[in-house]
């Protein structure tokens, strides 16, 4: 590490509790709908039609962009990783769960691209051999329900000395659990408590900032919020 981090294993095994899962999660103010496996094979369909068109006007791979936990724990195997730069997009902790890292009762927070500044991550090429089946993987593994909130998009990045064509998974405004621009404040509250059948959001929050920092890129946004975090899990036990 470049620096050392505030929040650690250790604090994040404080909040660390066992949760059951409670199954897919639907929206109760809104009309969502859980994805079928027809769905999932028609999205990624759609998604290799895409890259067949890029295909035939260069591109050199189907490469995803990663910028959280797709970095640190893949979707499916990939064939190379390098470093990218996305214009336009930036992460941000933009949509609630309640699964996962998260409950109906202690909603979490997960990242997702939101529109505008920049956003430094690794694009990972998919394995040519076995392209259709690493794409369900990856579809199945990003998106949940309809209409998405967190919804695959073809984005241009900056890697390697070229501009190539990466597919990204953005926020949808839209989408039911979209949550807004929420202040770091209130970020840091939701991600020193929340936890689901997966773990905690505190631990999503450490192994993203870890890896990224591994790779040299510091990101101030969730830096600091790894500093808030950090304080307010202590605090909390030292109050006990």
């Amino acid at each position: 590490m470049t620096r050392r981090m505030a929040l650690t294993p250790d604090l994040v095994a404080r909040i660390h509790r066992e949760v059951p899962d409670a199954g897919p999660q639907i929206h109760r103010s809104a009309t969502t709908t859980v994805m079928t496996e027809a769905d999932y094979d028609a999205l990624a369909q759609e998604l290799l039609a895409d890259y067949a068109a890029h295909a035939r006007a260069g591109a050199d791979g189907f490469w995803i962009f990663a910028y959280g936990s797709l970095i640190w724990r893949p979707a499916c195997a990939t064939e190379a990783q390098v470093h990218a730069r996305l214009h336009g997009w930036h992460r941000r902790f933009c949509m609630r769960i309640t699964r996962w890292r998260g409950t109906t009762e202690c909603p979490g927070l997960m990242m997702a691209l939101e529109r505008g500044g920049t956003c430094h991550g690794v694009i990972q090429r998919l394995p040519d051999s076995d392209l259709e089946a690493a794409v369900g993987a990856l579809v199945r593994r990003e998106t949940s329900v309809k209409p998405m909130t967190n919804q695959p998009r073809w984005v241009k990045v900056d890697a390697a000395g070229r501009r190539a064509p990466a597919l990204a998974f953005t926020a949808n405004r839209a989408g039911a659990f979209y949550a807004g621009r929420i202040d770091l404040e209130a970020t840091a509250d939701v991600l020193a408590t929340a936890c689901g059948h997966w773990g905690t959001c505190a631990e999503y929050l450490m192994n993203t900032v870890q890896h990224l920092d591994a790779l040299g890129i510091h990101d101030s946004y969730l830096w600091r919020l790894q500093e808030m975090v950090a304080q307010r899990i202590a605090a909390t036990a030292a109050a006990r």
